[in-house]
């Protein structure tokens, strides 16, 4: 069995992190978010920004 990928829309993931498209934007130009391009549409895939929140929570409480 396959499982897909779940893809995340900018406004998406601005709505989960609660940060502003330029937040969001400037995570993704400094590919500490990563992400993919499909035509001209940014995708974010969920492991992405799942690994992201960690790497996050693991910074703060070092």
């Amino acid at each position: 069995m396959t499982v897909g990928i779940e893809l995340l829309t900018v406004p998406q993931v601005m709505e989960r992190l609660q940060l502003g498209r330029t937040a969001v934007y400037d995570l993704l130009r400094t590919r500490q978010l990563a992400s993919i391009t499909l035509g001209r549409a940014r995708r974010i895939p969920t492991h992405a920004l799942t690994d992201f929140i960690h790497t996050r929570l693991d910074q703060e409480a070092a």
